[in-house]
């Protein structure tokens, strides 16, 4: 174990377990906004993407435990049942909105995948959804919230930041663009040091929260790994629970027509209800914080107390 960097050390009973301080901070402020937005009045869309496998079928199903084989079914005249795709095979990508009154009407972005990448998020791209964003901000209601994750297609700059590999004339002409003080002597670290200094004044803005702040509406975004406190996810799972349940040929074509059939089973009351389960999760989540913050501070009073007795002791 040595060989790999590892000591064999007297473990501290004094630990505890919290998120990372940007994490709470940044939940926080997306709960206070949220609260904020709707003691105001606005209406609060919910946009999400997700993924299908033409394979996708229920998890567990009965089973008659008195047949011990498939030749016991085949000779008793019995069926073993559908059999399924040994691989999960093709995917669909899927991308809606809605809120408490229902999706936003003819707004599905959904297509087939190139590659079945374990994760789907590379086969959206930033030009893909900000056209299908664009598409979409005219059915929404003015004054209104459209809350999102942090997904990179979501998240493209509208001014790109210079980097390294930069020219150092390009850079300059950046800086000078932005009236930041500088020096012509300077080396490109030294330069790229201060245009990090000036990142969140000139290069904080979204080109999805431009586009939405023109037709008078605001993006929310989610705090990272937190994708609970959107209704949309159960929504998803309704809707994917109905081609589960439905899907008996496991060809792209029937997992596509399910899914959308899924999906007009989402009635505006079962979408309201997804809501309303969201908003006492964020009331529990927000309490939550408070109520870690005092058990912290007894934590930490705790393990002052018992390192100055554990000092005490060791000098009697």
């Amino acid at each position: 174990m040595k060989h790999l960097n590892f000591k064999y050390v007297t473990k501290s009973r004094h630990s505890i377990l919290i998120d990372r301080q940007d994490i709470i901070l940044w939940r926080q402020r997306y709960l206070r906004k949220i609260k904020e937005y709707r003691r105001e009045g606005r209406y609060i869309y919910y946009q999400d993407e997700t993924w299908i496998n033409e394979g996708h079928a229920p998890k567990k199903a009965w089973i008659d435990q008195t047949v011990l084989s498939s030749r016991q079914a085949f000779l008793d005249g019995l069926t073993t049942g559908l059999k399924q795709p040994s691989g999960k095979g093709k995917r669909l990508i899927i991308g809606h909105i809605g809120g408490e009154e229902g999706f936003v009407e003819d707004s599905l972005l959904i297509f087939e995948a190139k590659k079945n990448k374990e994760d789907y998020h590379q086969e959206m791209n930033a030009d893909s959804f900000e056209k299908w964003f664009r598409g979409v901000l005219p059915k929404l209601k003015p004054n209104s919230v459209v809350v999102m994750d942090n997904a990179p297609y979501h998240s493209r700059k509208l001014e790109s930041l210079p980097k390294m590999s930069w020219t150092k004339p390009r850079i300059l002409e950046w800086l000078t663009s932005k009236n930041i003080s500088f020096e012509a002597t300077m080396v490109k670290a030294t330069l790229i040091d201060i245009v990090r200094q000036h990142k969140q004044e000139h290069c904080d803005k979204y080109v999805v929260d431009e586009m939405a702040a023109q037709h008078g509406i605001i993006v929310l975004r989610l705090p990272p790994y937190h994708c609970e406190l959107n209704p949309i996810e159960l929504v998803w799972a309704q809707a994917k629970g109905y081609v589960a349940r439905n899907n008996k040929t496991f060809k792209m074509t029937e997992v596509k027509k399910l899914f959308e059939e899924g999906l007009q089973h989402i009635t505006p009351e079962k979408w309201n209800s997804c809501v309303s389960h969201i908003i006492k999760k964020e009331d529990k989540m927000y309490g939550l914080d408070h109520m870690i913050d005092n058990v912290t501070d007894r934590f930490l009073i705790n393990v002052t107390e018992s390192d100055s007795d554990d000092f005490l002791s060791d000098n009697e």
